[in-house]
């Protein structure tokens, strides 16, 4: 049985539809990653889970149990806000303590709690502190202490790392999962941070015009984007495309150049469509391939990106490892191939992947 339900669930603010239809479960102890851009509506449908707004239509199911009628302090779930949401009059370890007393708690079982979590945030030291004395990191995990301090079933956290630093972010991308699973609770997890998703998540549901595209494994999410909108979203740099069809003998033509496709292609013969490659797909120096000028070359790190442009004008970007040997220099002329692994083939109406 799924500890979290959601099934066909819709919410409108008048003729505004946020979501229509919305379906997602999720298993005791998962993380799944609610990712998306902004304004679709990921914080709305935290609120819905917790309670605070009310669906439209469907129903919101916990341990098998339909709680669109219960309370929110009575529905087991704990939740932490992007802006932190620290109640500025208490200290911190008061902050940590407000779900175990609104649920009556007594007082020698808040003390536990509070020193239970603050043990395993690592912000026990400061425990006395008020927010304006912490730093942002540790207003960061107060916040989460708090969320997890009455041991919920369910863990709402709507962009928790947004409002920090570079260097704790990353840190905490590291950290999170094993805190997360510490806790046993079921997470939904908001971010529009890809590299956060791809670390975090167990599934990563993408949501886009009112409704999830996808629902799966993060590599499966990278490596078998469902349409060409996830295969945007994912990726940096991103995805390279063109429009091109394909024809009846089951190749393209890309950059003035025909390519062959994979034999299950010849089924798709005369379809327009998005042709798609990962900028870590594409191979330079192949004896065969497209021609193409290096127009720029930029160091980042342990990867290196070339801008390339054919003769027909088409750009596009290919990411090596910094250590490869003969990475070429602007203006040189190279070929470039591309790996089937990171080729992807979409309809040029839908949008929608294409296997071949």
């Amino acid at each position: 049985m799924s500890q979290l339900a959601i099934r066909s669930l819709t919410k409108a603010y008048g003729s505004l539809k946020v979501f229509d239809g919305l379906n997602l479960e999720a298993g005791a102890g998962e993380i799944v990653v609610i990712f998306g851009g902004s304004g679709t509506g990921k914080t709305i449908l935290l609120r819905l889970i917790a309670g605070v707004e009310e669906p439209s239509a469907g129903a919101i199911e916990i341990g098998g149990h339909d709680v669109s009628d219960i309370a929110p302090e009575h529905r087991g779930v704990g939740m932490a806000f992007q802006n932190f949401a620290l109640f500025p009059h208490m200290s911190a370890a008061e902050n940590i303590a407000t779900p175990l007393r609104a649920a009556g708690a007594a007082e020698e079982k808040v003390k536990a709690g509070v020193a239970r979590v603050a043990r395993l945030l690592k912000i026990d030291h400061v425990l006395s502190h008020s927010p304006r004395e912490l730093s942002n990191g540790q207003k960061q995990r107060t916040a989460l202490a708090r969320a997890l301090a009455a041991e919920p079933r369910i863990l709402l956290l709507d962009d928790p790392l947004r409002n920090v630093d570079a260097k704790l972010r990353f840190e905490m991308r590291l950290e999170l999962p094993r805190l997360l699973r510490l806790s046993g609770a079921t997470v939904l997890y908001v971010t529009q941070d890809y590299k956060e998703a791809m670390a975090l998540a167990d599934r990563i549901a993408v949501l886009a015009g009112g409704r999830f595209v996808q629902t799966a494994t993060p590599e499966e999410i990278y490596m078998r984007p469902a349409t060409l909108g996830v295969a945007r979203l994912f990726g940096d740099p991103s995805i390279n495309t063109a429009e091109t069809s394909i024809e009846k003998d089951g190749q393209v033509t890309l950059g003035g150049a025909r390519l062959p496709l994979s034999p299950g292609f010849l089924a798709h013969a005369g379809r327009t469509v998005t042709f798609g490659v990962r900028p870590e797909a594409v191979e330079i120096g192949a004896a065969a391939g497209l021609e193409a000028e290096v127009v720029a070359v930029t160091p980042l790190n342990e990867r290196t990106v070339l801008l390339l442009q054919t003769m027909s004008g088409w750009e596009f970007l290919a990411s090596l490892p910094s250590s490869a040997a003969g990475i070429p220099e602007p203006g040189s002329r190279v070929r470039a191939s591309f790996a089937a692994e990171g080729t992807h083939i979409f309809d040029g109406q839908t949008g929608e992947r294409l296997d071949g």
